[in-house]
């Protein structure tokens, strides 16, 4: 195998497209695909306390291993619903940002693949773009995949 290419999965149809799109483009070069889902754990605080307490740390931990549990889940289904279940994609997860997991996992590989939700300049601006931000800040080439109909 020649090299690697990353591409960000998050379970939408864009996502879906993207690793589509990758998964081609890696078995034409005969690269490594490696598929980044990056999640985030926001610790949770009792209602009570108006957010000023943090919940038990037992809970806390059962909370963070049920989100990373889910990610998992959710990663490993969309590959297997886009790829069948006879693939050779890494799956890796990352707690964190997608913008700053995504341009770390490029760090030496060939290309960088990551879907884009569209949702137009106003919303791009106040929401940010993580297919921009990734498009600034990568390593390596990126492409961003459009979905189209029917995709998922």
């Amino acid at each position: 195998m020649s090299g690697k290419i990353v591409v960000g999965i998050d379970g939408s149809s864009e996502a879906a497209a993207a690793l589509r799109w990758a998964a081609e483009e890696a078995s034409l070069r005969d690269a490594r695909l490696e598929a980044v889902h990056a999640w985030m754990f926001i610790p949770m605080t009792t209602p009570a306390d108006s957010g000023l307490v943090p919940m038990a740390w037992t809970e806390s931990t059962e909370m963070f291993d049920a989100t990373r549990e889910a990610a998992s889940r959710l990663a490993a289904e969309q590959v297997r619903n886009v790829l069948g279940d006879e693939h050779d994609v890494t799956v890796s997860l990352v707690q964190g940002d997608p913008t700053e997991a995504l341009v770390e996992a490029a760090a030496g590989a060939e290309l960088l693949v990551v879907g884009n939700r569209g949702r137009g300049s106003f919303k791009e601006a106040l929401l940010g773009s993580t297919s921009g931000r990734v498009a600034d800040h990568a390593p390596c080439p990126v492409v961003i995949v459009r979905a189209q109909a029917g995709d998922g």
